[in-house]
């Protein structure tokens, strides 16, 4: 029997079986297709707001004054130029509005692309018409916050669909807001700003709260192209602006360009200060600093070099501390004008010291009751003989006073008694009170200084200066001083004795005694109590005054930074000037006071016979009150040769007769059989009032006791 075979009903004909097949493969591989493409185009995974907020370090650094004001900021990273980030809410909306207007219309809309405006594009590029760019603020948000996806030159698809998934992405996590306010403080701008904070500041003088519609219009124009010049971005800023009259925007585009700008918001009032307190980006500090008492140094100090002038002197610096905590109330390490070297710090810099040493000096053989402010030093020619070998200290003007007063040779600054009083003290024992009162540049032992110490010859610095007299100002109470609120005040300690510390300045205070040198009414007299003294160093290189009243101690210094000698500057006409200015203004409504008496200190009426100084009220540290004091007679003093000077220099004149010329030669003190030599030849008896005859060379004058011995001699030479 014939049976005719039937295919089951779910068995599929050959033809249609391949054509499924061919639909999974065309299905598999698009899959593979879709999947690679989403791999491929993967864009980096985006951060969150907070941690890009979070991650935000600015270039630069702060620095505040004691009441929170902005006193200067200082650059700290140099890749970029970056501010604080920047609130949407601190931010013009003006500025927005612009950005919005030229970057992304439908940005508060869509949801990360601009679909409509890829469709634009593509119909431009497809008719040939001008091309519209469709990156979006979320799209080139995500360019910032992942440069390769943005890199310069990678405009191929690839990267633009990976730049599209990244905007996405940022919009399904991010408000508009957030995206809006990231993107205005992460664009790049011109020159090397960076964010509407950098960028306001530097090409407007502005704060991002204070742009106008013409700056915000700008601010747009420069985004595309922040380089373009002025004519391109004062074209695209006016379209941006819809403005009918463009020609307020073409010149602020011009003036933009051109770097004309306006000063920037930096108020640049501690620049030296800033560099030394602030070391990373973003840090914020807040100072000791009283602005006011800054401004005021800064004014002072100006004023003072301008009428100066560059050519005599172009440097300064002020100091100001406050008395009882030990804070710094201005520090103004430079102001520039016609400076060479503004970026030296002046008031940390160490510089020869000059007269300045004196008082701590004087102080420390007052402490010791070895001399009183009354006690009679010899102003007389001395020659001291040294390691190096004679050492002849000379007064500033030359001239020699005879017998003087401790008071009147601290507040006239002469030069002679202070290093007798040296020679008195002890050198070493000068040296250690200097680093106990702060003077830390002094590392030598005292022999390396020897008695030029008394004058000043040591370096130090403008702070170590005023804190070394705010301890005398503190009745010789010592403590660091503070440049940042709320550091821990240092301990005080007792460095010189309340009553030495008083009757020093009490000596500084008074303008009688120092009218001799520096007039009646010099720049050192206040119309209230404040004590003060000036120096100068070797060859006009450094001139000084620091002094103090119940509340403020102020030093300053004026000089060449390099070290070239200043011109007709002096004491009171160099820093003097600028001290008194500082004085006045910081005690404006409040005088100074006088400071109390402090236990252990009487006052005397004192008469001085064989000295030019009139009877007067001298204070003393109880026990050593005298109620006359008079100079030692000749015959008691040490035998010495007082002409001529070592180290003078004689020139014989060729138009009168040799046998005529003669140097006279004088001694002090009872020398009776005592004898000169010159040049180890018997010239004859001390007491006999004897004359060289000149002859070219380099001489020897020795004086020899009845024992032979030498106890004194001069070097002097003829020309």
């Amino acid at each position: 029997m014939n049976e005719q075979w039937t295919a089951p009903n779910h068995i599929m004909h050959p033809p249609k079986r391949r054509l499924f097949d061919a639909f999974a493969w065309i299905a598999f591989a698009a899959l593979i297709l879709v999947t690679a493409a989403h791999l491929v185009t993967r864009p980096p995974v985006m951060p969150a707001y907070a941690d890009v907020r979070a991650a935000w370090k600015p270039s630069e650094a702060w620095l505040y004054d004691r009441n929170g004001r902005l006193l200067d900021t200082e650059r700290v990273d140099f890749q970029r130029r970056r501010l604080a980030w920047v609130p949407l809410g601190e931010i013009s909306p003006a500025v927005q509005d612009a950005v919005v207007r030229s970057e992304d219309r439908r940005f508060w809309s869509h949801g990360g692309v601009d679909w409509l405006a890829i469709a634009g594009a593509l119909r431009a590029r497809w008719t040939g018409g001008p091309s519209r760019g469709a990156s979006t603020l979320a799209m080139q948000l995500a360019g910032f916050l992942s440069p390769d996806i943005a890199a310069p030159g990678r405009r191929d698809w690839l990267t633009k669909i990976r730049q599209m998934r990244a905007g996405q992405a940022l919009a399904s996590h991010w408000t508009r807001a957030q995206m809006l306010e990231a993107y205005l403080n992460l664009v790049p701008l011109r020159g090397e700003a960076q964010g509407i904070g950098a960028g306001a500041n530097s090409l407007f003088g502005k704060r991002p709260a204070d742009l106008t519609r013409t700056d915000a219009a700008l601010f747009a124009g420069l985004l595309p192209d922040p380089a373009a010049g002025a004519k391109a971005l004062g074209a695209r800023a006016c379209r941006i602006a819809a403005a009918a009259d463009c020609g307020a925007i073409e010149a602020a585009a011009a003036t933009l360009v051109s770097g004309e700008r306006a000063a920037r918001l930096d108020p640049a009032l501690a620049p030296h200060l800033a560099i030394r307190l602030l070391d990373a980006p973003g840090k914020r500090v807040t100072t000791t600093i009283d602005r006011r008492a800054q401004q005021i140094a800064i004014r002072a100090l100006r004023r003072q070099l301008k009428g100066l002038g560059a050519t005599r002197v172009r440097d300064g610096a002020v100091v100001v501390l406050d008395n009882r905590t030990g804070d710094v109330l201005a520090y103004v390490g430079g102001v520039g004008l016609g400076s060479t070297a503004a970026a030296v710090d002046g008031a940390s810099a160490r510089r020869q010291a000059g007269s300045t040493l004196k008082p701590h000096l004087y102080a420390q053989v007052i402490e010791k009751r070895w001399l009183t402010a009354a006690s009679i030093l010899d102003d007389s020619p001395v020659q001291l003989d040294t390691a190096s070998g004679l050492y002849v200290p000379k007064n500033y003007d030359h001239s020699f006073k005879g017998p003087v007063t401790v008071r009147k040779a601290l507040a006239s600054s002469l030069n002679v008694p202070a290093v007798r009083t040296l020679v008195l003290d002890d050198v070493q024992q000068f040296r250690d009170r200097l680093w106990a009162l702060g003077y830390h540049g002094l590392v030598e032992d005292g022999d390396y200084y020897g008695f030029s110490l008394a004058l000043g010859s040591a370096e130090v610095s403008l702070v170590e200066q005023a804190n070394a007299f705010r301890t005398l100002a503190n009745q010789g109470r010592w403590s660091p001083v503070r440049f940042v609120k709320g550091a821990p005040a240092g301990e005080p300690r007792r460095i010189v004795g309340a009553g030495a510390a008083f009757i020093v300045g009490d000596i500084l205070s008074d303008a009688t005694a120092r009218t001799d040198a520096f007039g009646a009414d010099s720049a050192l007299r206040l119309p209230f109590w404040a004590a003060a003294k000036t120096g100068t160093s070797k060859a006009m290189r450094d001139n000084w005054c620091i002094g103090w009243s119940d509340r403020y101690t102020v030093a300053v210094w004026v000089g060449n930074l390099e070290g070239d000698s200043m011109h007709a500057v002096s004491g009171t006409s160099g820093a003097a000037p600028v001290w008194r200015d500082v004085m006045l203004a910081l005690h404006e409504g409040r005088p100074g006071t006088a400071p109390a008496v402090p236990d252990g200190v009487e006052a005397r009426r004192i008469a001085l016979p064989g000295t030019r100084e009139p009877p007067r009220r001298e204070y003393f540290l109880a026990g050593t009150a005298q109620t006359e004091m008079a100079a030692a007679p000749e015959a008691a003093r040490r035998p010495r040769i007082t002409s001529p000077v070592s180290g003078s220099v004689y020139a014989i004149d060729p138009d009168i007769p040799a046998d005529r010329q003669r140097l006279g030669v004088a001694v002090s003190g009872a020398v009776v059989g005592h004898r000169l030599l010159l040049d180890k030849k018997p010239l004859g008896d001390a007491d006999a009032g004897l004359q060289i005859v000149p002859r070219p060379g380099s001489h020897i004058l020795a004086l020899v006791d009845p024992g032979g011995r030498t106890i004194d001699r001069v070097r002097f030479t003829v020309r």
